[in-house]
């Protein structure tokens, strides 16, 4: 299983799990379908922050297979 730092592996569709911001106390995870890309820089240490079709933000914790 991968980890969301590199925006590389982060692709549009992919399934994956975000912390939203408001649950970056808890690490409370959040499943959901990449919609949009929102980072633009080829890589970020606390994950790439994308927008989930459902339309929750957050930053990318684990990409599921």
């Amino acid at each position: 299983m991968k980890d969301g730092r590199n925006r590389k592996d982060v692709q549009i569709g992919a399934k994956v799990e975000v912390v939203q911001k408001n649950h970056q106390r808890t690490g409370e995870l959040t499943q959901g379908i990449v919609g949009r890309l929102l980072t633009k820089s080829p890589n970020h240490p606390h994950g790439i922050k994308v927008q989930l079709e459902s339309g929750i933000v957050g930053r990318v914790k684990n990409i599921l297979e």
